[in-house]
Formats: C-alpha cells, sequence, structure tokens
C-alpha cells in the first residue's frame, strides 16, 4: 500500500510541475509547454522513491538497454547506432546535465521527454515508471560520484 501511495504521489507531483510549467510558459510570453516542463523547480524536488542498490542499477542497466542504449549507446556516451540524425544524444556519464541534475529532473526528462527542440521523446506512456527510477539509479553509477541527487 505505501508503494502504491509513493506512486500517486510522484505521478500528483509530476502534474502539478508540468501544469504549472505550462502556465508559467503562457505568461512568460509563450515559451514552449515542453521546456519550460523540463525546468520546473518541483521535477527538482521529486525524490526517487526506489532505493539504490545493486539490484536496483541493474534493473536499470536492462531497463537502458532496452529502452535507451538505441540513442546513448551502450556505455551512455551519446554515440547510439540508432540516434536520429542531428541528434547528438548527450554523454550520460559526464559531469553536464543540461536538463537538470537532481534525480527528479532526470527522471521528468526521460519520462516527458525532451521538449519541442530536442529528438528525446517522452517514456512515461513506453515503460513502466519504477523502470524509469531505476535507469535514474543505473546513470547514477556510471556518473560521477558528485553529482547532485
Amino acid at each position: 500500500m505505501r508503494r502504491v501511495s509513493v506512486l500517486l504521489m510522484s505521478g500528483l507531483i509530476l502534474f502539478v510541475a508540468a501544469l504549472s510549467a505550462v502556465t508559467a510558459g503562457a505568461q512568460s510570453g509563450g515559451a514552449s509547454p515542453a521546456a519550460a516542463t523540463l525546468a520546473a523547480p518541483a521535477a527538482a524536488k521529486l525524490k526517487n522513491p526506489v532505493a539504490t542498490s545493486a539490484t536496483s542499477v541493474t534493473a536499470g542497466a536492462a531497463a537502458y538497454k532496452k529502452y535507451c542504449a538505441f540513442c546513448h549507446g551502450a556505455t551512455a556516451k551519446g554515440n547510439g547506432p540508432l540516434a536520429p540524425k542531428d541528434s547528438m544524444p548527450p554523454d550520460l556519464t559526464d559531469a553536464k546535465w543540461e536538463h537538470g541534475s537532481t534525480d527528479g529532473e532526470i527522471f521528468t526528462l526521460i519520462s516527458n521527454g525532451g521538449g519541442a527542440t530536442s529528438k528525446m521523446i517522452a517514456f512515461k506512456t513506453k515503460m513502466p515508471e519504477q523502470d524509469i527510477w531505476h535507469i535514474v539509479n543505473f546513470l547514477r553509477s556510471l556518473g560521477p560520484k558528485a553529482a547532485v541527487r
């Protein structure tokens, strides 16, 4: 029951963040709703409900391989063989995270996609929410240890 309530709360927070971002975009002269969603402060405050563990990192690696490696590459360096032309997927192992570096921001980017100017698609309807959190834990295992959580 606790797991369900955590997942529902995460979904509610994402919905509120998206709604706030759309409203902010409309009020700020028309920034695209997708771009505004990426910058939503609520995303930074989302906490990962999946504890970092070897099991989670392994599950995240499997989900990454299934959904992400095509574009970001097997080693997450941004050199995937099927990335859309001129998309330049980012290196997910470095310290530079243009769309946010907290667990919540990474989760939101994977869930909602990269916005209107990006070829990064949304995965919220393509994989379970828990798998996205596992991917966040997997990416954390690859990146700099001092990265913001």
